[in-house]
């Protein structure tokens, strides 16, 4: 008789109690079991010897911008493109079309959501006029929390002004995300931009536009005693500001701003570089790079966002900001941890454990038992070259077309089923919407 429906044999496994060879039993979709185990207690074995067996990566900032727009990317198509990097849940930004600020807007969103090939969860849009709603909003099924954008970027969300934030403050109780730029200094510095010249991107969009921000944002949330999570920090200048907001506030960097530095970027890639928050020079990327290994950098995520190329190729500064991600992020990333820039376990914790923390996932986010049996499975010492042709994100492009990386997602696990193993997608979409701790009714708890 068989005790379990998978066992992972001969992996090396990330788990809360360190790094070594174990075998992860599966029972009805959950860890039951970490140790020696019996294979032929087993319904299905996956041999992992030789592989790195990690809790299943959450990426926490993500963009599907366009249903039913078969050009664009999508729920479908952006979560088919998570699974292949890796990554087996995401968190959806609000900016699409239509915005998801409205109880309708969500029910739409999960609807459409049942194509979808990972699991995931939405961001709530907050605006002026939706102030009153948020309470409800936030504690929706499938609902994050609520994303605000002090900064104009894609899209028309845009709440910058004290009274307005400290109004969407004072309505919520869950952690809420922040784009973190003044759109005042936005608007009074738009002459600094050079037609053609997508280098002039962050000369614009400055470093005290990003610092003039967060150093509001921080004096707002301290007033009103709520949490934040300020996404993609990319200066030096609020790093201080954040480290003295421990107790408030959490922090996310992104792939593209670790990897990439100005004016380097913007020579080789043009408008494919551009993105908001820009990307910067490298002194500021060293800066993000000691507030990983110092803990400062609470999690990572990928901003993805896949505009295509006929978009991006518009001159600057018609061309819009953002860059694909979501299926790169591992890859990317193991690469630094081969180059001893993270350890594995800092990793796993940027990308794993610190989501789930941070946002109260539900049974996500760790090896542990009783846990979700979901894994992103890795060779850590696989040497692959990154290409336009592997991307299957709509967009098509990856800014990292031609970059050899050490360190390569081999498959992905989600509850105890195989929906990726060396480059292919294993039957049909079978996502679910995540749980969280803090909004979990008494039927569910």
């Amino acid at each position: 008789m068989t005790s379990f429906d998978l066992i992972l044999k001969g992996g090396t496994a990330v788990t809360p109690s360190g790094t070594g060879k174990a075998d992860i039993g599966v029972r009805d979709g959950r860890i039951t079991a970490i140790g020696d185990l019996d294979p032929s207690r087993a319904a299905e074995v996956i041999d992992c010897t030789g592989l790195h067996v990690l809790p299943g990566v959450i990426d926490t900032q993500v963009h599907f911008r366009e249903p039913g727009n078969e050009h664009k990317e999508d729920l479908h198509s952006g979560s088919k493109a998570a699974l292949l990097g890796g990554v087996t849940a995401v968190f959806e930004m609000p900016n699409t079309r239509p915005a998801t600020t409205t109880a309708g807007a969500v029910a739409d969103k999960l609807n459409r959501a049942e194509r979808m090939y990972c699991d995931h969860a939405f961001y709530v849009g907050a605006t002026a006029e939706n102030i009153a709603d948020l309470p409800r909003l936030e504690r929706l099924p499938g609902v994050c929390g609520v994303k605000v954008f002090m900064g104009s970027s894609t899209g028309d969300l845009l709440v910058h002004d004290d009274a307005t934030l400290a109004r969407v403050l004072a309505a919520i109780t869950r952690r809420a995300a922040f784009h973190s730029e003044d759109e005042e200094r936005l608007l009074a510095r738009q002459n600094e931009r050079v037609a053609g010249d997508p280098s002039s991107h962050p000369v614009w969009r400055d470093v005290e536009t990003a610092r003039r921000s967060t150093e509001r944002l921080l004096k707002l949330a301290r007033a009103a005693g709520k949490r934040i999570h300020v996404l993609h920090v990319t200066t030096a200048d609020e790093l201080p500001l954040l480290a003295a907001a421990r107790d408030i506030a959490s922090v996310e960097v992104t792939p593209h701003h670790l990897s990439m530095a100005a004016p380097d970027c913007y020579e080789r890639l043009g408008t494919y570089a551009q993105m908001n928050p820009p990307v910067r020079g490298a002194a500021h990327r060293e800066a993000l790079w000691r507030a990983v290994r110092s803990g400062l950098v609470d999690v990572l995520g990928s901003d993805h966002a896949p505009h295509t190329r006929e978009e991006k190729d518009r001159p600057y500064p018609d061309s819009p900001s953002g860059m694909p991600g979501v299926q790169t992020l591992v890859p990317v990333m193991l690469d630094h941890v081969n180059a001893g820039r993270l350890t594995l376990q800092r990793f796993v914790d940027l990308m794993s454990h610190a989501p789930q923390r941070l946002f109260q996932i539900a049974a996500k986010g760790r090896i542990a038992e009783g846990y979700d049996a979901d894994f992103t499975i890795v060779d850590l010492k696989a040497r692959r070259t990154i290409t336009n042709d592997w991307i299957v994100s709509k967009c098509g492009w990856t800014p990292y077309d031609g970059m050899t990386v050490t360190g390569w997602p081999t498959g992905a696990i989600i509850r105890g089923r195989r929906v990726m193993w060396e480059d292919e997608i294993i039957g049909e979409p079978a996502g679910r919407p995540l749980r969280f701790l803090d909004t979990l009714t008494p039927r569910e708890g």
